[in-house]
């Protein structure tokens, strides 16, 4: 793999990188060529025992520093990454095929800024007094859960890596973290910085593999928590296996999300919220509002400039020139699910407006599509296709518009455009979605809550809502005067 500082082995356990030939192997494709830039194993029954043994260990050394330390070893970590965002960014590039233009200013930034948010929280992780009767009080005590097995999503794997370890080690638990198959260096330099800034060894593990690997960890015995970034159907057989054995969960799934641009909004500002919605990161965004509800008014002038601003400010090329703004697909596969729904919907009477297009003759290469004249039964406006296509719905009023947003199993996010903010405020209030947008979209800040409802997901992640997810409050009743029975 053409790159200095990549990762050095497969797995990162105990504060070293380790290997394990008898792994499957595992090809890292550089979507940009197809072809293969590295490969790691598949942990091995004895990694995968190696990185919970080590993190169980670890775990309680990690809780009992006060949270003030905690939190200065993972603020140091987010100085490093930051130092280091040019070299973090190249090697997300290598793993996504994300233009170097959107992860310079994205990926790794993000992940520093969840490290240091949730390192200027550590210290502040307290209990509370509880004044009872006669002198009796109870007080609180926030613990650590242990051992959090974190399962990511492809699309931001050095973000997710951070997303989920950072709550989970200012609580002062270990993490076990797995990556997707598909995308597996960037945790690696996660958890080989984490380990620099001073985290005891142990506490921060990445290990490789597909869904068996998953599975042996969310079902060990020695791991108390699960988190996972990723579809609809893998989070319902994770959380199933979870439930099972009572372990607490954060579910982050996909959705079918709608953004509403009413009449009265502005053009520019809502097409850009649009474009924001459905091709950043070609496509490859769980929230991304693909079900764009436009009303009669607007919808003719929208659809206009749109496409204007497609066919001309779209830069679609080598992801490591910084003047590309639009990447191949991450994979082969979604590539041709992607393709898949694109016959779809022109074979259930949609009008491909715009694009759709293969490009070139390597790498996952594929145009920003526009659907127009889709109806809400159409499969490319009922199931999430993970990719830069647009579907373009017409409506008339509001309640229409907030009833068909909600018609959906989903619940990730939703998003208005409107001049008129009361209606705004109307709108998400009636949304039926964890992550609503108001004249913009997809903003996804450490400082705020991030997730879904109904089918998408459960749990929220980042803000101080995650510190709930990632601990128990223990109860203490203390007595003041002897106790009684009544027998």
């Amino acid at each position: 793999m053409p790159y200095s500082t990549q990762p050095t082995a497969s797995h990162f356990i105990d504060g070293q990188y380790v290997d394990d030939t008898a792994g499957d192997v595992i090809e890292v494709i550089y979507p940009a060529t197809g072809k293969v830039i590295a490969r790691v194993h598949a942990a091995t029954p004895a990694i995968i025992n190696q990185a919970l043994t080590s993190a169980q260990r670890a775990q309680k050394e990690w809780a009992a520093m006060t949270g003030t330390q905690r939190g200065r070893v993972l603020r140091r970590a987010a100085d490093i990454m930051r130092e280091r965002n040019r070299d973090l960014s190249v090697l997300e590039t290598w793993d996504t095929g994300k233009p170097l233009s959107e992860t310079l200013y994205v990926d790794a930034t993000s992940a520093a800024d969840a490290l240091e948010y949730f390192g200027g929280l550590a210290g502040s992780l307290t209990g509370e007094h509880i004044p009872l009767g006669n002198g009796d009080f109870v007080y609180t005590r926030r613990e650590a859960l242990g051992v959090c097995v974190g399962i990511g999503a492809w699309n931001y794997p050095t973000q997710i890596a951070a997303w989920k370890g950072a709550p989970a080690l200012a609580c002062g638990n270990a993490m076990v973290f797995k990556p997707s198959e598909t995308t597996p260096l960037c945790a690696l330099k996660v958890a080989e910085i984490l380990h620099e800034a001073g985290l005891p060894a142990g506490c921060y593990n990445v290990i490789q593999g597909m869904g068996a690997v998953g599975a042996a960890l969310v079902t060990d015995p020695r791991v108390a928590k699960v988190s996972l970034t990723g579809s609809v159907p893998t989070g319902r057989k994770v959380y199933a296996a979870a439930a099972a054995e009572m372990k607490h969960v954060t579910m982050e799934l996909g959705g079918k999300s709608p953004l509403v641009i009413f009449d009265d909004a502005d053009l520019e500002s809502a097409v850009s919220g649009a474009v924001l919605a459905n091709f950043y990161s070609s496509g490859q965004v769980c929230s991304n509002g693909t079900r764009v509800f436009v009303q009669r008014g607007i919808r003719k002038a929208f659809v206009a400039r749109l496409i204007e601003r497609l066919k001309t400010g779209v830069v679609l090329g080598d992801p490591m020139d910084e003047a590309t703004n639009f990447g191949p697909m991450s994979n082969a596969r979604q590539l041709e699910i992607v393709e898949r729904y694109l016959r779809q919907g022109v074979a259930e009477g949609a009008t491909l407006a715009h694009g759709g297009n293969r490009v070139g003759n390597e790498g996952f290469y594929i145009e920003p599509a526009v659907f127009t004249d889709v109806t809400d039964d159409m499969s490319i406006a009922r199931e999430e296709i993970f990719g830069p296509v647009m579907s373009v719905l017409d409506f008339d009023t509001e309640e229409e518009a907030l009833t068909r947003a909600n018609a959906t199993e989903f619940g990730l996010a939703a998003g208005v455009f409107t001049a008129d903010l009361t209606r705004a405020h109307r709108m998400v209030a009636g949304f039926e979605a964890g992550t609503c947008y108001i004249n913009t979209y997809n903003l996804a800040p450490v400082e705020a809550p991030f997730g879904g409802s109904k089918g998408s997901g459960v749990g929220r992640e980042n803000s101080k809502l995650a510190i709930n997810h990632y601990s128990e409050m223990k109860s203490v009743y203390v007595a003041m005067n002897p106790c009684e029975a009544p027998f």
